[in-house]
């Protein structure tokens, strides 16, 4: 599950190129164009939000939606509206499903805010009463934070998390700047790139029509090739942490330069020479 965004002048990067023309006046004349004729002017954006999995998208499940702006996409999503499409979506997955997905703002909305040092000290009160959490009014706003912080683990929990829990779904979270490791990710790009080949007209009206067809293009064989290539990302990664595992093990042991028997028998000598 993931956003992406395309606008009205998304197009390939590169066009090809023909060495028999070596003049603009040729090219005049020869009714050709002498680069391409793509806007500069980025226009308004289309997001697209949707989920799939080894069977392919999950029918019914896009949102499209046109927006004003050329700052990052994610600024034109937010926690409501992403929580609307998440609780509608839901139902039409598979029992026991895991959803995928990266911790942007709108995704990790929590169930209810923690107390921290900015709040004022009633209000940590107030929290806590709730919580049937006992203190002594004459605890300073630090007493108070260490309460908090000895049980807001219970109370962390994500709005989307909650919904999903409650219909028997499970929400797997992205560690930080591994996006790779999503998918949705690869379907994206094959996505982006149809509609950058075939957008001509840079209308956003063509635009939304090539998005259509380039989500209907997607078979769910092209999903299960790109799930199968992240695990075989994550494989590479476990390996690595691994190998660096015992890299720090094997480091710290010759920095030392001992043994666990030589340790335990230095330690046997000390202890002796105690008496």
């Amino acid at each position: 599950m993931d956003e992406t965004w395309v606008n009205a002048v998304h197009t390939v990067g590169k066009v090809w190129e023909d060495t028999t023309v070596q003049s603009r006046k040729q090219a005049f004349l020869e009714g050709l164009s002498t680069g391409a004729k793509n806007p500069t002017f980025k226009g308004n954006r289309l997001i697209i939000l949707h989920i799939g999995g080894e069977q392919g998208f999950v029918p019914e499940s896009e949102l499209v939606f046109e927006c004003k702006g050329t700052g990052d996409y994610h600024e034109s999503m937010n926690a409501a509206k992403f929580e609307h499409w998440f609780q509608a979506m839901l139902p039409r997955l598979e029992p026991n499903a895991v959803v995928v997905m990266d911790n942007a703002s709108y995704h990790s909305r929590r169930q209810e805010k923690i107390p921290v040092t900015s709040w004022k000290k009633i209000d940590i009160q107030e929290w806590l009463s709730s919580k049937q959490i006992s203190f002594e009014a004459k605890e300073t706003k630090v007493q108070l934070l260490k309460k908090v912080k000895d049980v807001k683990i219970q109370y962390q929990s994500y709005v989307v998390d909650e919904l999903a829990k409650a219909v028997g779904v499970e929400v797997l979270r992205l560690p930080p700047y591994h996006c790779e490791l999503n998918p949705i990710e690869l379907v994206w790009a094959d996505v982006k790139g149809y509609v950058a080949r075939k957008n001509t007209t840079f209308k956003m009206a063509d635009v939304k029509k090539l998005l259509q067809q380039a989500l209907g293009n997607i078979s769910a064989e092209k999903w299960q090739n790109c799930i199968s290539h992240v695990k075989k990302e994550e494989s590479k990664l476990a390996r690595l942490d691994d190998n660096v595992d015992k890299t720090v093990d094997s480091f710290v042991i010759n920095v030392t330069g001992e043994t666990s028997s030589e340790s335990s028998y230095s330690d046997t000598e000390e202890s002796d020479s105690d008496f």
